[in-house]
């Protein structure tokens, strides 16, 4: 597994040149972002050690297999850590993939493995969870989140943005990594919440596929361009194919 800093408070945790998390460095210990998927847990822990610090805190951004894969090994061998995620998120992590009236009523994609960990705290958007703030964003999945870490504006953006094979809003297919396109839910609602989250203006971007960006601004107005224009196009074939 592969370390490396991203200024003083983020370090990243690569696995097979693939899949992320992100160890984000507070007072008390660390706050892990994401477990990746199954099997990941002892690594994740010897990263901790390597680093002289404790994990107190597990964040998930969303219950797809590769981001919870590895979240009971971790929560039968770090029992005190809390685990959080948003309450929306909560019910696809035990299971149960009812949509709620208000959303989008289009198939779940993407695989969400049932876990026995039971999250000690819901959040919300708003919320602090040390020196982060919760942001719901929606689309990938229902219930998606993000976190900003206010001390120097790092977005820690799960699967809402992409940055392996290029660029890319949640959606967006991209032929050198199709994944996180194949695994969306609902086009328009990552759209959304991609805005939302460069609205933030972020110094950095952090996602749970490829390389952290530094400066990120005109590269997430790049992808969140190309994303809209595919979205009017399908919107433009849709009202066509009724007429």
């Amino acid at each position: 597994m592969k370390i490396k800093a991203h200024g003083k408070y983020l370090v990243q945790l690569t696995k097979l040149g693939i899949f992320n998390c992100y160890f984000v460095l507070e007072e008390d210990g660390l706050t892990l972002i994401d477990t990746m998927n199954a099997g990941s847990g002892l690594q994740i822990i010897g990263a901790a050690r390597q680093l002289g610090r404790n994990i107190t805190r597990i964040l998930l951004t969303h219950a797809h297999g590769d981001h919870v894969g590895s979240l009971d090994e971790l929560h039968a061998a770090l029992p005190q850590a809390k685990v959080m995620l948003l309450e929306r998120e909560a019910r696809l992590l035990a299971g149960n993939k009812e949509l709620e009236p208000r959303e989008a009523q289009v198939p779940l994609k993407g695989g969400y493995p049932i876990v026995t960990t039971k999250p000690t705290q819901l959040l919300h958007e708003g919320e602090h969870v040390g020196s982060l703030r919760v942001l719901a964003t929606p689309g990938h999945t229902p219930g998606h989140a993000s976190f900003l870490d206010e001390r120097d504006q790092t977005l820690i953006v799960g699967d809402a943005f992409q940055t392996l094979g290029g660029i890319a809003v949640a959606g967006t297919m991209r032929l050198l990594f199709p994944l996180p396109a194949l695994a969306t839910w609902h086009k328009l609602s990552a759209l959304e919440s991609a805005r939302k989250l460069r609205f933030q203006e972020p110094s950095r971007l952090a996602t749970g596929h490829g390389p952290v960006l530094e400066k990120p601004l005109r590269a997430m107005d790049g992808a969140i361009v190309s994303l809209a224009q595919e979205v009017e196009k399908e919107a433009l074939r849709t009202s066509v194919s009724k007429a």
